[in-house]
């Protein structure tokens, strides 16, 4: 009877082992890097379409999905409305949330981002964020959360409302917009520098408040008087004086900023002042340099421009290339396999969508022409298959990417 135990207990640890070696080698499997497609791309094959040609939105700056399994596609028009529909050809669009009364818009205002929750199929929660001006006449931005109609899935409950977060803007421009969940389950959201021309309050090296920055929270708890937690790891939790909020600082408008959900990584494009764009992938705790620098290169040479503890853009380009960049999304579709792990971006001003390719391994970079758009770029977009598209601000368009030949 005795050995019959032994024996018994040798195969189930043999069979434990086994188990145990299949989900590591799972897990190593999952973080092999991408198999990226190094042949050049030609830009006379690439051309948009019209995605949606029965549908326009008016001044669209955000286009995303619940990632709930429905597919459908979510537009933020400006003024403060969201658009659901199918993602199909002949869609019809219906409101999904109008908060217009609540939002100031105009300019670089407005409702300017928004992220469903990972478990938004069984919550239902949304968050948003916009600006409004408030009861003492300020201009704020407002981080919000929602919750969908019960009874309608095409329907948020506009009075649903809970405010998280609030902070000031004290000009009318760079108020960045974007917000989206990471793949640590936390809300991430991006703060430009409060406007005006080079910072003048300094913000963006101001860890005492959220101007500038990268923020992130916990969404899930709250602690203290906050509607929120904050992270354990957050890079500023025990620095004096410094907001618990910031993940990272020195930014001057990081509007799109976006993950990409596989690698983890978070693409931030950054607008530039006087010469240079750039690109950044946001590391925790990162100093970006502004107003010190601008993309690569010094900002005021009078401030010495310190390079040391700063974090250099992975691309930045002139302004004979484009004078405001559009931050975009690495493509993981099925359609281009030429185009999966490579992060698709433009610029607002010239139009021009390119594709940059990042080998981290060597730390290099290679940045190629993908085509040429017709008006200004507000936003790129994704769908639930990894597949992107493009936001055309002043036609109202969602446009598709596709290969001519």
């Amino acid at each position: 009877m005795e050995k019959q135990i032994k024996f018994s207990s040798i195969i189930l640890l043999a069979f434990l082992l086994l188990v145990i070696v299949g989900v590591c080698a799972c897990k190593k499997e999952a973080q092999e890097p991408d198999i990226v497609d190094t042949t050049p791309l030609n830009p006379a094959q690439w051309q948009t379409f019209d995605a949606f040609p029965t549908l326009s939105f008016r001044a669209p700056v955000d286009m995303t999905h619940a990632g709930d399994g429905t597919n459908r596609i979510f537009v933020v028009e400006q003024a403060g409305r969201i658009q659901v529909f199918p993602n199909s050809t002949n869609a019809t669009q219906s409101t999904f949330l109008d908060i217009t009364s609540r939002v100031l818009s105009g300019g670089e205002l407005g409702l300017l981002g928004l992220a469903f929750h990972p478990d938004y199929r069984n919550n239902g929660l949304l968050f948003i964020n916009y600006t409004r001006r408030n009861t003492s006449g300020q201009t704020e931005s407002v981080i919000s959360r929602f919750r969908v109609n019960s009874a309608n899935p095409n329907q948020a409950d506009a009075n649903s409302e809970q405010i998280l977060l609030t902070f000031p803007q004290p000009f009318a421009n760079h108020n960045g917009g974007s917000i989206f969940f990471g793949n640590d389950g936390f809300l991430y959201i991006a703060s430009g520098d409060g406007g005006s021309g080079g910072d003048p309050q300094n913000n963006s090296q101001n860890l005492g408040n959220l101007l500038g920055k990268i923020l992130r929270i916990d969404v899930n708890r709250t602690e203290g008087n906050l509607q929120y937690a904050i992270p354990s790891d957050n890079p500023f939790v025990s620095t004096p004086n410094a907001r618990r909020e910031i993940y990272a600082y020195g930014l001057r408008n990081p509007w799109k900023t976006s993950l990409d959900r596989q690698s983890g990584r978070i693409w931030s494009a950054d607008v530039g002042q006087n010469a240079r764009e750039e690109v950044n992938l946001i590391e925790k705790g990162g100093n970006y340099g502004w107003r010190f620098r601008e993309g690569k290169i010094c900002y005021n040479p009078a401030a010495n421009c310190p390079s040391q503890d700063l974090v250099e853009p992975i691309w930045d380009y002139s302004h004979a290339e484009g004078r405001s960049v559009t931050g975009g999304y690495v493509y993981r579709g099925r359609k281009f396999p030429e185009l999966r792990g490579k992060y698709i971006y433009g610029d607002y001003i010239s139009g021009k969508v390119w594709v940059l390719t990042y080998d981290e391994a060597n730390k290099t970079v290679k940045n190629e022409d993908l085509l040429q758009v017709l008006g200004a770029i507000s936003s790129f977009g994704q769908d639930e298959e990894g597949e992107v598209y493009v936001c055309n601000y002043q036609s109202g368009k969602i446009l598709g990417i596709r290969k001519t030949q």
